[in-house]
């Protein structure tokens, strides 16, 4: 395999204490066409990866001060740096060799090493880096495509929905009450598409780290009492109950059920998973309970949400995926599986936890818990 692929160089930094193995592994790459830098220490080596990355690490395993493992662990552990292959050089035994891959290693190799293996295994190892930044090059347009598509859909959708509002106003002419209907229909229709639009973008600004919250003091009381005033509606719609339980909240403390957060994206959640409650529940009803919880008797530190219904409850082998990007549950009833997603990602953003308990028949049970101060 050439060195150099799409016009990209292959640079590897070779990392070991003693100078004439650097000297000797320098000779053979750079004769092969890779542009070799030296360290020889583990701190210099971090010095040098996280200044300028390189697309494969030889690494001696013994070292002074900080060997190998300790080294190929700091570089896995730092979210900063991007996958680079590791290529452990070693004297040792087997044990080293298991330590080394569990540290985070990709391959080894023993020492006195052949010049063709160690080639060999340099050659396999950029092609796996090469593939990988592939694959991610490949997501990043794919990314970037469908962001820049949900973002060029909302603009038709929009004008569409204006201009069916002004025709089910008869602001042109009289229609008749069939008509009105139909468009009733497609408002709803167009609607849902724009909500759906919307959603999408929303995920995809958090994916691709553009998703700025807005911090502010916000009373989960009071938002969710928002929420379920615009939902009531359906529930009377369908005969269900639906209420909020304060009773565990300290009714004059003037801090209870407070927490510094998102107030629109809060809200956001709270009626994505309200109304997914009303959707799935067609007898009994929806309770929302808020309390706050701490580990210090005395000193409540976060606020609890729990939003309980009656409905037809989730599967075991959906509630492990329910929160993953496009998961549907198996109910026909199930929308694109953006919705729970997106409130994940919410909910992460505000240093909480969203977690969900649930038995076929019996209902479900979504629990949030935010932080009061992030």
């Amino acid at each position: 395999m050439s060195v150099v692929e799409n016009n990209k160089i292959y640079r590897i930094l070779a990392v070991d204490d003693t100078r004439d193995n650097l000297i000797l592994v320098q000779t053979i790459l750079e004769s092969e066409g890779y542009e070799i830098d030296l360290a020889s220490d583990g701190i210099k080596a971090l010095r040098q990866i996280d200044q300028s990355p390189p697309d494969l690490i030889l690494l001696d395993v013994m070292m002074p001060g900080m060997d190998g493992y300790e080294v190929t662990r700091r570089i896995r552990k730092n979210p900063a740096i991007s996958y680079i292959p590791i290529l452990l050089i070693t004297a040792f035994h087997e044990s080293s060799v298991v330590e080394g891959l569990d540290a985070g290693a990709d391959d080894f190799i023993r020492k006195p090493f052949d010049t063709d293996e160690l080639l060999a295994r340099v050659r396999s190892l950029l092609r796996l880096k090469q593939s990988l930044d592939e694959q991610q090059k490949m997501a990043r347009q794919r990314e970037d495509f469908v962001s820049r598509l949900t973002h060029d859909l909302r603009t038709p959708l929009v004008a569409a929905d204006r201009m069916l509002s002004l025709f089910e106003m008869e602001t042109f002419c009289k229609i008749s009450p069939e008509m009105k209907q139909a468009i009733a229909v497609m408002i709803r229709s167009n609607q849902n598409l724009m909500e759906m639009v919307n959603t999408l973008l929303e995920v995809y600004r958090f994916e691709a780290g553009k998703k700025t919250l807005n911090w502010e003091v916000c009373d989960l009381r009071e938002i969710s009492q928002e929420v379920v005033s615009e939902l009531l509606p359906l529930t009377n719609e369908k005969g269900l109950t639906l209420k909020i339980d304060t009773s565990k909240l300290d009714p004059l403390g003037k801090k209870a059920g407070i927490i510094m957060g998102d107030r629109l994206e809060l809200r956001r959640v709270l009626n994505n998973l309200i109304a997914n409650a009303i959707k799935f529940t067609d007898t009994g009803g929806i309770t929302i309970r808020i309390f706050e919880t701490s580990p210090h008797p005395g000193n409540s530190d976060s606020v609890t949400i729990e939003i309980q219904d009656t409905g037809y409850g989730i599967a075991p082998e959906d509630q492990a995926t329910i929160f993953e990007r496009f998961r549907q549950g198996r109910n026909k009833r199930s929308g694109s599986g953006l919705g729970l997603h997106l409130s994940h990602r919410i909910v992460e953003g505000h240093a909480g936890t969203i977690q969900v308990t649930s038995e076929l028949g019996k209902g479900s049970l979504f629990t949030l818990q935010l932080p009061k101060n992030t």
